[in-house]
Formats: C-alpha cells, sequence, structure tokens
C-alpha cells in the first residue's frame, strides 16, 4: 500500500511539531548575554590590542556593565597577567620537514574588587589548535594560522567572558 504525497506531508508536519514541544518542554533556549555581577570594570589590556578590542565589545554588548578607563573610579579591575601565543613543531616527515604545528594561546588573569579583595584569583585558560603544514603552500597557511590564532581568541574570550558571569564577591 503506498502512502500519499499529503499523507506524508501530514507525518512530516506531526514529527515537527512533536520535535518543536519536545524542545520546548525541556527548557532547551539558546544562550544569550550573561549578566555580570558589577556595574563597571576596569580593563586592565589596552583596547588597541586584539584581546582588549574583543573584550570591550563583549562587555559592552552584555548591557549591564560599563567600561571604565579609571582603575579608581571602576567596581573591579581585570589585570591580564599573560597574553601568549605559541607554534609548536607537532610532527615532521621522513625527511625532516614540518608536517604539523600546534598552536597555543594562554591568557592568565585575575579580577580584583575597589576594595583590594579578589572575585577571581589567579586563572590561567588556553585554546589549542593543530594544523597541516605545506613548503608548497606558505602563503596560504599563513593566513591559516592567522585565522587560527582569531578563532582561538574568540574562544579565550568566551571562556573569560563566562567566568565574569560567574565571579561574586
Amino acid at each position: 500500500m503506498k502512502s500519499s504525497p499529503t499523507r506524508r506531508r501530514l507525518i512530516l508536519a506531526f514529527g515537527t511539531l512533536a520535535a518543536a514541544a519536545l524542545l520546548g518542554g525541556c527548557g532547551f533556549k539558546l544562550r544569550g548575554p550573561q549578566p555580570l555581577a558589577f556595574p563597571s570594570i576596569y580593563l586592565g589590556v589596552s583596547m588597541q590590542s586584539d584581546l582588549g578590542a574583543a573584550l570591550h565589545r563583549r562587555i559592552v554588548a552584555n548591557g549591564n556593565t560599563t567600561v571604565t578607563d579609571d582603575p579608581a573610579k571602576a567596581d573591579v579591575r581585570l589585570e591580564i597577567l599573560r597574553d601568549q601565543a605559541e607554534r609548536e613543531i607537532l610532527t615532521l616527515t621522513g625527511g625532516g620537514k614540518v608536517r604539523e604545528y600546534q598552536l597555543q594561546r594562554l591568557l592568565s588573569f585575575r579580577l580584583v574588587g575597589r576594595n583590594g579583595n579578589e572575585w577571581i584569583p589567579l586563572t590561567t585558560i588556553s585554546a589549542r589548535r593543530e594544523y597541516n603544514f605545506d613548503d608548497a603552500q606558505v602563503l596560504a597557511k599563513e593566513q591559516e594560522e592567522a585565522l587560527l590564532f582569531r578563532d582561538m581568541l574568540i574562544d579565550l574570550v568566551d571562556q573569560l567572558m563566562r567566568r565574569l558571569a560567574a565571579a561574586k564577591p
């Protein structure tokens, strides 16, 4: 017995509605901006750097916290103690040429309140990526490396924002 196209559409529509009801019923929702527990923050990193610009954008987009230029006026200070990018050889060919690199970016920071108490003690977060290297495509691989470092920066800013959102005095 063959099913008609109308019956197939009805079954498909019912399945779609059932899936939507299950997702809505389980409490699923997209992660939005997470409010920070402090009204103002001083970023201990230059706004001209990639990290400073990305952090500033994310905090301002959050909506409830302002970024101030004066650490004395801020409720908390974010102290960036280390921001380090590394490239390490992962594998070599039989001829001794580089086949793979591992990229790593480390970020060490702490969050200090106006009165000197630590909201977040010294913490180090990291991101790693690997990529294949080819001598015949040096320019393309340099661009790929730059994209991977940019991707790691976004990942680190996401991790940092989650920690800032969870910070309590």
